[in-house]
């Protein structure tokens, strides 16, 4: 890498933007800067509202089939670049090559298509009205200038979804990268750029922490913005979705959660323990959907913890050592987690109780059993391998257990009864429930959001669509027959 490639700049109306305010992106792999990012201010975030701005009239009315030729190309861009992609996302938040480049990435390029083969489906109605004489169109029409906020643990996915479904309905994109990943943003920005999309309809930037929510502010506060998505922690959330009200703009809120799988005593406890593993501690535990508490019938419990226990030693034999979480801060907040829950009383059933002893970033998965209710794992989302296993002994305990959680983004079950699997999933308050597979399931083809404080609206398939859509009442009186000639 380049001198000049050691720098991340902001990408504005299609070009590169360099300024001497930066800040240091720090590897968790290394716990040293890896490159320097821009960090942009309030001006380049109005420069880029306003190029966002300039561009929708053109863009807007442009065919929903080039819209669909842009966003393959785009996908053909990211599979052609995925080893280098995925190095970006292993540098800037310690991810393993196997969730950077053959989960992640092959997520986004998934996705990246479906947008593409939506772009055409999008159509209004003709409904029939009361008045005699008059008929009547819905349309729908792209807002105007998004804006979206995106975290960073599974960058490529999240700047794909929100930048290309605004795309694909006609707006215009402005993409606020998270600071811990931004060359994997820029990344994304340069990929719609090489596809040849018309200059300021996509537009990155990202900033420091300390100036994101004066940059952030000022963008929402633009006039020319229309309309917010938000993906990242309830705590910002709240934030975000007070400004949005305060300046009367719809926003989406993909937020955070407390996840719950299910086990019942009839399940395949093999199959339940190896996607509880993955649930808890795919991305190193790193994702919204992650299975944050186990919850198992009482009479499978030992049988439960012993398979979970053989696969993680199964596992751990086969890697290089603990997976990184994205930062030494993130270790720490991990740590006093699990310190807090085993001084009242939690039990290690799998992993370690002495995360000081690994260094760096590393973090070992943990799974803590008999976790006192007043332990703040009990109601905090980890967002680190670090889960929780609890017993029950009926099914409407089990549903109470996981509807106590604040949050409502996923939930599995695990059954070999799938009407007992159904029934329990239409009690659970959740945005999606997933029956012999773990909480971490996102795919193109399902729409996907939580309830409660895991938010509201829904990215993915044509409901995704639709929320980046205003939709349009027109009527009119029809012709006087009488006038017709014979």
């Amino acid at each position: 890498m380049t001198m000049e490639e050691k720098l991340v700049p902001l990408l504005i109306n299609s070009e590169d933007l360099e300024h001497e305010s930066t800040y240091d992106v720090v590897s968790p792999s290394t716990a040293k800067a890896c490159w320097k990012a821009v960090s942009a201010t309030p001006e380049d975030a109005t420069k880029a509202v306003e190029a966002a701005q300039s561009a929708f009239p053109k863009w807007s009315s442009s065919s929903p089939t080039a819209r669909a030729e842009i966003l393959e190309r785009v996908a053909k861009y990211l599979e052609a670049n995925i080893e280098t992609l995925a190095g970006y996302m292993m540098e800037e938040m310690g991810a393993d090559r196997g969730t950077a480049q053959f989960f992640v990435l092959p997520l986004a390029i998934n996705m990246c298509r479906s947008i593409a083969a939506r772009c055409t489906t999008i159509c209004g109605s003709v409904p029939v009205v009361a008045q005699p004489g008059q008929s009547a169109m819905i349309w729908k029409e792209p807002y105007g200038v998004c804006l979206s906020i995106v975290p960073w643990n599974a960058p490529y996915v999240f700047g794909i979804r929100s930048a290309a479904t605004a795309i694909a309905t006609g707006n215009t994109c402005v993409l606020k990268a998270s600071e811990m990943t931004p060359r994997c943003y820029w990344a994304i920005g340069k990929a719609f750029r090489e596809a040849g999309l018309t200059p300021g309809v996509l537009n990155v930037i990202g900033c420091r922490p300390a100036d994101a929510a004066q940059v952030v502010n000022t963008m929402i506060e633009h006039p020319a913005v229309k309309h917010i998505d938000f993906t990242g922690s309830a705590n910002i959330g709240r934030k975000i979705a007070r400004a949005c009200g305060e300046n009367l703009k719809p926003c989406l809120m993909e937020l955070g959660g407390k996840n719950s799988a299910i086990v019942l005593a009839d399940a395949d406890l093999t199959k339940a323990a190896r996607e509880c593993i993955g649930g808890s501690f795919l991305n190193a535990g790193q994702i919204c959907m992650a299975t944050d508490q186990i919850l198992v019938h009482s009479s499978i419990a030992t049988q439960l913890v012993e398979s979970i226990k053989e696969q993680l030693a199964a596992a751990a034999r086969q890697s290089e050592g603990p997976p990184n979480v994205v930062s030494n801060s993130s270790k720490d907040r991990l740590a006093k987690l699990l310190s807090d829950a085993v001084s009242k009383g939690a039990q290690v059933l799998a992993g370690s109780d002495c995360p000081n002893n690994i260094p760096g970033a590393g973090f070992v998965p943990t799974i803590l059993g008999s976790v006192n209710q007043d332990s703040e794992l009990n109601h905090e989302e980890a967002f680190g391998p670090l889960a929780s296993l609890r017993t029950f002994e009926t099914d409407i305990e089990a549903i109470r257990i996981a509807n106590t959680a604040p949050y409502g983004l996923s939930a599995a079950v695990f059954t070999r009864d799938l009407r007992r699997g159904l029934a329990i999933a239409k009690r659970l308050e959740s945005g999606a429930v997933h029956i012999n597979s773990m909480t971490v399931h996102d795919e193109p083809a399902l729409p996907f959001g939580g309830v409660k404080n895991s938010g509201w609206g829904r990215f993915n398939s044509d409901q995704g669509l639709t929320e980046f859509l205003v939709t349009k009442s027109v009527t009119w009186d029809d012709y006087d027959e009488s006038k017709m000639l014979e």
